[in-house]
């Protein structure tokens, strides 16, 4: 059986690993968003490790530690900002109140916040720029599918009453997130928030008229 001075060696060996790694994820968490962050101000063409480097207030060689190379830093970009895509459009759909009565407007609502947040103006900075960087696509791509596959399956569980609607679910969703997208990207260069109100409101009577004629 250990001594207690062996277990306070054991104890007092472990805690500046466990603290080490937490300064480890914090300072990798610092870059990543300094990344996202330059993606949106800068845009992807312009953003470079040392202006990464920068933007987090760490020397280069510090980033280096946590990055080797600029495309192992996109890439763990890429997951980064689509973990945090997710994360936030799932919270905002748990704040839904369970006795919402009209849950198709609150969903559009929910997607509209997250689609005019910073989170989707990065995302589409690089999807305009792997259009034609074959390497940013190969990091690109396999993420968004992977978001879209996760962001259906939340909209799914939010709207149990589209269960036995077949098809019509899955049009609906297409008509949804592609109709709010293209917005969102008009959105970018002119705020016009009349406009925006008009086409969501159209959109959530088309969802509800789809929603009643599959269930005749």
């Amino acid at each position: 059986m250990p001594s207690v001075k062996e277990n306070a060696t054991t104890e007092a060996e472990e805690q500046p690993l466990g603290w080490q790694a937490q300064k480890s994820a914090a300072t990798r968490n610092l870059i990543l968003d300094a990344a996202i962050t330059c993606f949106i101000d800068l845009g992807y063409a312009m953003t470079t490790t040392a202006k990464i480097s920068n933007k987090a207030g760490l020397s280069r060689g510090a980033m280096l530690h946590h990055f080797p190379s600029k495309s192992a830093l996109i890439q763990a970009a890429v997951e980064y900002l689509h973990r945090r895509r997710l994360d936030a459009f799932r919270d905002a759909v748990s704040r839904i109140p369970a006795d919402e009565t009209d849950r198709i407007r609150a969903g559009i609502n929910v997607y509209w916040q997250h689609l005019t947040s910073p989170l989707f103006v990065a995302f589409h900075e690089l999807a305009v720029a792997a259009r034609t960087d074959s390497e940013l696509g190969d990091i690109l791509y396999p993420a968004v599918d992977s978001f879209d596959q996760a962001w259906y399956e939340t909209a799914k569980a939010l709207f149990p009453e589209w269960e036995k609607t077949g098809d019509v679910f899955d049009l609906a969703m297409d008509l949804t997130q592609n109709l709010m997208e293209g917005m969102a990207i008009n959105h970018m260069q002119e705020k016009d928030e009349q406009r925006a109100e008009r086409l969501l409101t159209f959109l959530a009577k088309q969802l509800e008229s789809m929603l009643e004629e599959s269930n005749i």
